[in-house]
């Protein structure tokens, strides 16, 4: 979904409140920690001398409060403890030392944790405040990014699995009325799915991944069974958010085959191919390696007719089985529909993310093609990236501004290649020293310092913890 400004509007009806159980306080006293942190006792300084020293490795992750009985573990694939390593031939900045950009982004975390994460709509739930607009509570996309977190920080967090098994029950109440195993994409303030109760691809397609890394992470031997529960949304997700043939990702459950418009389009921040491929891992299903391969098809295919000296892909794309074409402005949210704007600025940062993982030279090909083309558009200072691009590298009409949206992502394509290195180191530290914005642009600089930082992780290239008894 595409992120509109944020608003002042206060969470007044939901009955929001931090760990203790206290009611959440108004923004007129946001400044009492006590009423409005996220973080436990403890909790903000449990990685604050880095999560590369080590001494995160040993902090308990509890479910203690969780609403799902969860028992104390000890995270398996800990916060800084860089068990798995990079596809050959990518960087990490080189600007500050491994167990700094561990500091930097665990800190970070903290931040974000204290203002978005709350606690609310039901005993031992948690959820990501959005406030995407007056009345928003919400939104799949804020979920499933919160739950991806806080599966990743485990280690750091000593309240982590808490915090997640409390965001999966929050998942739980919230099903799409076409799935009971995708969710909802939008909730009001009141808690009350609101706007349609339809789902948005990205929120499903983050919550599955995040309970896979949740199944590595804890083992699915608790009440909770991980893994089981991120197959059902891996289905719900093929099945109701895949096109007939499974070539390409719906823009949620509510596309309908009668409805020519919707149905025959994709939107390419749902492009999350290193998801796909831990969802065929964790399957077995075939579906997976098909939707992948013509997922990179289409990227190449609008790569080569619209923005070949660009790379960019536009927010979305029609008829994808076709002949492939960005959207007509006004196609569904706003006049750069078809141009490289507040939902395509993920792309970097999620292609990206699939080299480094898995090393395929697709995913390469597509981040060195936008990561040239951003240095020479903007003389090697990512403070000059704009909010907002037309396909053949034209800033678009209002964007004259820097946002973390549009910068950050910039970080995760360098990393594909050594002679990025200065410009990734440039992306660094113009992400870790950016003044707080909102709740989309602050989120997506967390996620791309969790992968600058080296600290993300295929699940299927983790052991088993452990298996429920059959």
């Amino acid at each position: 979904m595409r992120k509109i400004a944020l608003l002042t509007l206060l969470l007044t009806a939901c009955g929001g409140s931090s760990p203790d159980g206290q009611a959440a306080s108004t923004e007129g006293n946001a400044a009492s920690s006590g009423d409005t942190s996220m973080a436990s006792s403890g909790s903000s300084g449990s990685g604050g001398s880095g999560a590369g020293s080590g001494s995160s490795s040993s902090q308990a992750s509890s479910g203690s409060g969780s609403g799902g009985g969860s028992s104390v573990m000890i995270p398996a694939n800990p916060f800084g403890s860089h068990t798995f390593t990079y596809a050959a031939g990518s960087i990490l900045p080189d600007s500050a030392s491994q167990a700094d950009l561990d500091k930097a982004t665990s800190s970070y975390y903290d931040t974000w944790k204290g203002k978005y994460l709350k606690a609310g709509c039901g005993a031992g739930r948690y959820y990501i405040e959005t406030k995407t607009e007056a009345g928003n509570l919400t939104v799949s996309e804020g979920h499933g990014y919160g739950m991806l977190l806080s599966a990743i920080m485990a280690g750091h967090d000593p309240d982590a699995r808490k915090y997640f098994d409390g965001m999966y029950l929050y998942f739980r109440d919230h099903p799409s009325a076409t799935s009971p195993d995708l969710m909802a994409w939008y909730q009001d303030a009141s808690c009350a799915n609101a706007q349609g109760q339809d789902s948005a691809s990205d929120g499903d397609i983050d919550i599955a991944f995040a309970l896979l890394l949740a199944d590595k992470q804890w083992g699915s031997c608790d009440d909770i069974n991980y893994k089981a529960e991120a197959l059902k949304v891996i289905e719900a997700i093929k099945t109701k958010t895949l096109d007939a043939t499974h070539s390409y990702v719906l823009l949620g459950d509510w596309a309908d085959p009668g409805d020519a418009k919707f149905y025959k389009s994709t939107r390419s921040s749902d492009f999350v191919i290193d998801h796909f491929k831990s969802f065929g891992a964790a399957s077995g299903d075939p579906t997976w390696t098909g939707l992948v391969d013509s997922t990179y098809k289409l990227i190449a295919t609008m790569r080569t007719k619209y923005s070949p000296a660009t790379g960019l892909l536009p927010d979305f794309i029609k008829d994808p089985l076709g002949a492939p074409a960005p959207a007509a402005a006004n196609f569904l949210e706003g006049a750069n529909d078809g141009a490289y704007d507040y939902n395509a600025c993920r792309d970097p940062w999620r292609l990206a993310t699939d080299f480094l993982v898995s090393g395929d030279d697709r995913a390469k090909t597509a981040a060195l093609t936008l990561t040239t083309w951003i240095k020479g558009a903007t003389g090697g200072d990512p403070a000059s990236i704009r909010a907002g691009y037309q396909l053949n590298g034209t800033p678009s009409a209002g964007s004259d501004y820097l946002t973390m949206a549009f910068a950050a992502p910039f970080g995760p394509a360098a990393m594909v290649n050594g002679s990025n290195k200065a410009w990734l180191n440039a992306v660094w530290q113009e992400a870790d020293s950016a003044a707080p914005e909102g709740y989309y642009e602050d989120t997506i600089k967390l996620l791309t310092m969790v992968v600058m930082s080296g600290n993300w992780w295929a699940p299927e290239a983790r052991p088993e913890v452990c298996s429920p008894a059959p």
